[in-house]
């Protein structure tokens, strides 16, 4: 708890309670989904149970006989309940969910048997479970819950945790049995009720479709890393990519921009791809700036390091569904993949080689390159072509669509969105007016007009005098630097003009090209130099009305958006992911990476 918290009257033991607004509940992480079983019998989602309301959680399984542990959870529930009954304000916003962790046992039957005992029929209270084990492991690793059957069978050992969700679906606090008291419950409660709901976008999910460690809360001093070990990854190789239908959402795939990708070339592509040996000093792989897990772009830095720890002045772009773009890199010098992998492949800040045919001699001494070439291209072998048809080949197989809004909007299922999303796309096609330029055709959507505008952002890097900053030093340490005190920790900066330096045109100075917004949720940071860390920063961006400029796009104005419609307006963003980001990278990483021997 933070910013002074205030205490009230102590109790008959002697304990005193915080009043509620006189502290801060930090934002722990997102809570995770999971089908579920609800007292009735009936299929749901822990989201759908959620439903955007302040929810305390609790993890139980009836057979327990610990006083401190499932008894004690359900039992302080209940007085909470009883309380939340008498308050208009916690009653129309709160909802109480028992989990239970035994579905074999805890059966919806039994778990309604068990309600009885708790519950008053006007509480809203859900008790859940799964239909089985497998679906209930990865529901409790995502909330950090070990549970241990005990050699009798009959009971478990776990460690009791009760959770407090906020009403945006992220966890806010928990509870261990030394601090679940009523009291303690109740004001945290009544804490987030009077608290102005928080845009911060809420983290992707599963571990492997989000970086190791996102550093979420890290300007906290009670910070604790989620970094997981590099064995705990899953690789499973895709099945080849059905291009008969593309998923809900994207364009048929005759709009690709280039060949549908054979699978043999494919899989060479991404053999190529994890190789360190294709930069000059076998240090850097395509993959060390665009890694599976964190979107194919990296959440980690602003912007990446090539060989030899030379700075690259743009942020990756992710390579979601790049094989239907047009434009590529952020100032579109390129057009064509197969063209455009030879960019990072010769830039002596990136993978550093000299010149093709350095290249291309170096594969062709590769022994075991030398016959998956002659298998998948017989009648070329390694040429400057054929390695750029590969490369190009699997990036063009990272498809990803059908998320809930493709869901909801293109397949017409009405309950897949929720109704802050709904609220967020009407703001984005409405008074937002991001559809202006992330645009949404009748069939599908890229979400980009393919086109590049001036934003302003580059104009200020450029022109403007680098303000005193804030910066982290460690967990909950802060630093404010004056430009000059901070100008040795950097090297200087680079005047970026964008697309003026492919077209040397006065009115291209600072455009750059309109990204997607497919899966933006996983490829923070974001703007062509990696310059705003959340969606939250994006949307503040542009409801300023980006950077006043001479070349400014005349599509960007103030948008006098609200703090609630800025969360609106970004839990619509976090909508647009797509179901098989997990896929995706579990297939990556099922490749070895190419190194020396």
């Amino acid at each position: 708890m933070h910013g002074g918290t205030q205490r009230t009257a102590p109790a008959a033991d002697g304990f005193i309670a915080p009043i509620p607004g006189s502290y801060e509940l930090p934002v722990v992480s997102a809570a995770a989904d999971g089908a579920v079983l609800d007292d009735t019998g009936a299929t749901s989602s822990l989201h759908a149970i959620y439903d955007e309301r302040i929810v305390l959680l609790s993890f139980v399984f009836t057979h327990c006989v610990d006083p401190d542990g499932c008894p004690l959870a359900s039992f302080v529930l209940s007085q909470v309940g009883r309380q939340v009954l008498r308050d208009p304000a916690l009653r129309s916003s709160v909802r109480l969910v028992t989990f239970s962790f035994d579905p074999v046992r805890d059966t919806p039957a039994v778990l309604a048997a068990y309600a009885k005992s708790f519950r008053r029929p006007e509480m809203d209270w859900k008790f859940v479970t799964t239909k089985d084990e497998a679906a209930l492991a990865p529901i409790l690793a995502s909330y950090g819950q070990t549970i241990q059957r005990d050699p009798d069978g009959y009971a478990f050992s776990h460690q009791l945790r009760v959770f407090l969700l906020d009403s945006q679906g992220q966890i806010r606090n928990e509870y261990s049995a030394a601090y679940l008291r009523p009291e303690v419950v109740l004001a945290d409660l009544k804490t987030l009720t009077l608290a102005t709901p928080d845009p911060t976008p809420i983290k992707p999910q599963s571990h492997l479709a989000r970086a190791g460690d996102d550093k979420t809360g890290y300007e906290n001093h009670d910070y604790q890393t989620q970094s997981r070990a590099i064995s705990a990854r899953g690789a499973f190789p895709r099945t080849p990519l059905n291009f008969d239908a593309p998923p809900l959402g994207l364009p048929p795939f005759s709009a690709l921009n280039g060949p549908v990708p054979l699978p043999s070339h494919a899989a060479l592509g991404r053999r190529l791809f994890f190789d360190r040996r294709l930069s000059h000093n076998d240090t850097i792989a395509c993959a060390s700036c665009h890694l599976p897990d964190q979107g194919f772009t990296n959440q980690e830095l602003k912007t990446p390091i090539g060989i030899e720890g030379r700075s690259v002045k743009r942020n990756a772009p992710s390579l979601f569904n790049v094989g239907y773009q047009h434009r590529l890199f952020h100032d579109a010098r390129e057009s064509r993949l197969e063209q455009q992998v030879w960019g990072p492949l010769l830039a002596m800040n990136e993978m550093g080689n000299p010149a093709v045919g350095f290249v291309l001699d170096k594969v062709t001494g590769l022994a075991d390159y030398a016959a998956e070439f002659a298998r998948v291209f017989p009648d070329q072998g390694i040429t400057m072509e054929t390695l750029g048809a590969a490369l190009a080949a699997y990036q063009r197989t990272l498809v990803s669509g059908n998320s809930v809004f493709d869901r909801w909007y293109f397949g017409g299922d009405t309950a897949a969105l929720a109704p802050s999303a709904q609220r967020g796309f009407e703001l984005f096609r409405g008074k937002a007016r991001c559809v202006a330029c992330h645009t949404i055709d009748k069939t599908f959507a890229l979400l980009t007009d393919r086109e590049l505008h001036n934003t302003g952002l580059g104009f200020e890097r450029s022109m403007r005098k680098k303000p005193a900053s804030d910066v982290i030093v460690g967990p909950g340490l802060v630093m404010n630097l004056k430009a000059e005190a901070s100008a040795g920790l950097n090297e200087p900066p680079v005047n970026d003009l964008g697309r003026y330096e492919v077209t040397q045109e006065p009115s291209d100075r600072w455009k750059f090209r309109t990204p997607s917004l497919r899966n933006v949720a996983h490829t923070a940071p974001y703007m062509h130099d990696g310059s705003l860390a959340t969606l939250a920063d994006v949307v503040r961006f542009y409801n300023q009305g980006g950077i006043a400029n001479e070349g400014l796009d005349p599509k960007i104005a103030p948008l006098y958006l609200t703090n609630l419609e800025i969360g609106e307006l970004v839990a619509f963003l976090n909508a647009l992911t797509g179901d098989n980001l997990e896929a995706l990278t579990r297939d990556a990483f099922a490749q070895p990476i190419g190194d020396r021997h």
